[in-house]
């Protein structure tokens, strides 16, 4: 399967789709088009490089297990000429390939079986970031942002929402769209107690029903890339029976 839409309208944005499941493909298609996206679709991964580098849409979801050439040599492949916002699809709990998509570049980790609504709204905030990035200006060196975005820093933690980018102690951690909003939830206010059902309402928009034992997997997998970095970090703090919160000191 490939590219059969017609061409996009003036100011429409394009997703492209890779996966080898067909039924993925046109039930994921049909719910983008119903909130205004234009679809591309791809079943052969080889086929989808060469079509997303000549004619590059505004991002692309990828299966990560696709014959031939699988998800994670698509994005190496692409990441060599393009920075193309990717959000991965792929197995449930399979830590080792969020981190290894991650490491690639991809913007964000969704695991199957997956809500459409959830897709739909991670598709939406990296949309927002990209446009947001895209209004930056050229940084000056300073390390500040010129334009566009104000920075967060508290205490060795430092995070660029224009950018999407995260730092501890000077050194990258590599988040997802989801871990950043958490993060940025509980570090706009250092020591305030956020409840899971509020950060859930920050990484989780529009009325999307996530269970409160996955805001608990997200912060688990933030203290471990943040503790790749830095040993004894201990930044986020679990209150039992209320929350978390961050702290800078």
């Amino acid at each position: 399967m490939s590219d059969t839409q017609a061409e996009p309208k003036a100011g429409q944005q394009v997703i492209a789709l890779v996966d080898d499941d067909r039924n993925i493909l046109t039930t994921v298609s049909i719910a983008l088009q119903a909130e205004g996206y234009a679809t591309r679709l791809y079943s052969d991964g080889e086929a989808a490089l060469k079509a997303l580098l000549e004619n590059p849409p505004d991002l692309a979801v990828f299966d990560i297990k696709m014959p031939r050439m699988d998800g994670m040599e698509l994005l190496r492949r692409l990441r060599e000429n393009s920075a193309l916002p990717v959000i991965f699809l792929t197995s449930k709990d399979d830590e080792q390939d969020e981190e290894a998509g991650l490491e690639l570049g991809a913007d964000d980790y969704i695991a199957k079986p997956f809500s459409i609504r959830l897709l739909t709204a991670r598709i939406r905030a990296i949309l927002r970031r990209s446009d947001a990035r895209a209004m930056v200006e050229i940084d000056d060196g300073s390390g500040k942002p010129a334009s566009g975005g104000e920075m967060l820093t508290r205490g060795r933690l430092t995070m660029d929402p224009a950018r999407h980018f995260v730092s501890w102690d000077g050194k990258h951690v590599s988040l997802t769209v989801t871990e950043f909003l958490i993060l940025e939830a509980l570090a706009v206010r250092p020591g305030v107690i956020k409840s899971r059902n509020q950060l859930m309402d920050a990484a989780y928009p529009d009325d999307i029903f996530v269970d409160d034992r996955t805001v608990d997997s997200h912060i688990k997998r933030m203290r471990s890339k943040f503790r790749k970095v830095d040993r004894q970090f201990g930044a986020i703090e679990t209150l039992y029976g209320a929350g978390y919160s961050f702290t800078d000191g």
